[in-house]
C-alpha cells in the first residue's frame, strides 16, 4: 500500500526513523543513504528516534554511522528524552517529573518477569520481557489496580516497555517537529517494528522498510503507507525517493 508525496514548495522535510533494523543491519546502504541525505541536507532535517536510551544510541551514532550522517536530533529512550542540537529539551522531560518508575519496576518484577539489562532502564522508562497475550494482561491489569498509571508499549516476541502517560515515540515526534517549525504534512517516518507503529501512524508520510515484521503492518492497517522492496537503509532510501524528500 503506497501513497503519493507533496508536490512542490520550499519547506524542509522533517524525516524522522528508528534505527535498530531500519537505518542499521546494511552498512553499504546506510553509507549510500547518508551521501545523498547530505547532498540534499538543506531540505531535510534528520532525526533519529530510538527505543534505548541516549547512552547507547549515541554509541551507535559514534561508532557504525558513517562520520558524515549526523542527525539535527535524536529522540531516545521511547521518546522519553529529546535533543536538538545536541541539548536536552528540559520542557519535554519535565512533565513526566514524578512518575513512580520505582514502584512499577519493582511490582512487574514481583511478578516473576525479567528485566531487561540495566543500561535500557531509565528515569522514564521501565523495560521488562513479557512474552505472551495473557502474561501481558496480567502486568497490565496489575499496574491498572495498583493505580499505576503508565503507557505500555510491546514489540517483538516479549518487549514489555513501560512509560509515563504522554510519552512515546510519537508524542515525542510531534513535540520537537512543533518545536521546529516543522508542519505535520511534512513529516516523514520510518520504521521496521511494533514499537515503531505509533511513530509511523504520527506522520503524514509511512516508510515500512522490506524486513519489517509482520507486527508493524498489521498495526499499520488500513492506514497507507509506502512498504519498501528492500531492507534496512536501502528500504528507507527506497522510500525517501518515493515520496519525494530524496531526488530520483
Amino acid at each position: 500500500m503506497s501513497e503519493s508525496g507533496p508536490n512542490g514548495g520550499d519547506r524542509r522535510w522533517f524525516f524522522v526513523s528508528d534505527i535498530d533494523d531500519t537505518l542499521t543491519g546494511d552498512w553499504p546502504a546506510l553509507a549510500q543513504l547518508a551521501d545523498l541525505l547530505n547532498r540534499n541536507r538543506g531540505g531535510i532535517v534528520f532525526v533519529v528516534n530510538s527505543s534505548r536510551p541516549l547512552a547507547s544510541v549515541a554509541s551507535t551514532l559514534r561508532d557504525y554511522f558513517p562520520p558524515s550522517l549526523k542527525p539535527d536530533a535524536t529522540i531516545t529512550a521511547m521518546g522519553t528524552e529529546v535533543y536538538l542540537a545536541g541539548h536536552r529539551m528540559d520542557d519535554w522531560q519535565r512533565q513526566f517529573e514524578g512518575w513512580p518508575k520505582n514502584r512499577i519496576y519493582e511490582l512487574v518484577k514481583s511478578l516473576g518477569f525479567q528485566p531487561h539489562d540495566p543500561a535500557f532502564q531509565t528515569d522514564l522508562k521501565v523495560s521488562f520481557s513479557v512474552p505472551g497475550a495473557e502474561a501481558q494482561k496480567l502486568v497490565t491489569n496489575a499496574l491498572e489496580q495498583a493505580g499505576l498509571k503508565a503507557m505500555i508499549i510491546v514489540s517483538g516476541a516479549g518487549d514489555f516497555d513501560i512509560l509515563p502517560p504522554g510519552a512515546g515515540k510519537a508524542a515525542a515526534t510531534r513535540y520537537l517537529a512543533g518545536a521546529m517549525g516543522c508542519p505535520f504534512n511534512r513529516i516523514v517516518a520510518s520504521g521496521d517494528s511494533g514499537n515503531d507503529a505509533a511513530l509511523l501512524r504520527s506522520a503524514q508520510y509511512r516508510i515500512v522498510v522490506g524486513n519489517a515484521r509482520p507486527e508493524l503492518i498489521k498495526a499499520l492497517c488500513p492506514l497507507p503507507f509506502f512498504h519498501a522492496g528492500k531492507g534496512h537503509a536501502a528500504g528507507v532510501q527506497e522510500g525517501l525517493i518515493h515520496f519525494g524528500v530524496l531526488p530520483r
